[in-house]
């Protein structure tokens, strides 16, 4: 039997590697989704890491207000930073604003430059954050 349960840091280093090659192979519709995906797991592995979410028998995010993708989670970890440690994880701006889950289904011409490299920069925060938290000892 698979086990199906999220591995969130995985996720999210498999994602960004992804993104990475799909960038540098100017195939930009598919690095944008992914690295909104990286970022959103990233995000989801520090929050559990943390004790600031928690996930049902199945894997999922306790809280409903948890199931959500990146252009949400990434307002709501960064209020949980400020909130809960002070800034030690914090975040910069709100690039995930215009990220839907729903660009899987856009036609590839339609990917804005301007936004992909917005995402692959706010998903290079997400790494030094998961480094961090793995230096602190904490993933």
């Amino acid at each position: 039997m698979n086990d199906h349960r999220p591995d969130f840091v995985d996720a999210h280093r498999r994602h960004w590697e992804d993104g990475n090659l799909l960038y540098d192979h100017y195939r930009q519709a598919n690095a944008a989704h992914l690295f909104g995906l990286s970022a959103e797991c990233g995000l989801k592995a520090v929050m559990q890491a943390l004790k600031w979410m928690s996930l049902d028998a199945q894997g999922r995010p306790w809280e409903r207000g948890h199931r959500k993708h990146i252009q949400d989670i990434w307002p709501l970890f960064s209020d949980l930073a400020h909130d809960r440690d002070g800034g030690r994880y914090r975040l910069t701006g709100r690039p995930f604003d215009d990220w839907s889950h729903h660009d899987r289904y856009a036609n590839r011409n339609h990917v804005d430059l301007e936004a992909l490299r917005r995402y692959r920069k706010a998903t290079e925060e997400v790494v030094h954050i998961i480094n961090l938290a793995t230096l602190d000892g904490k993933l």
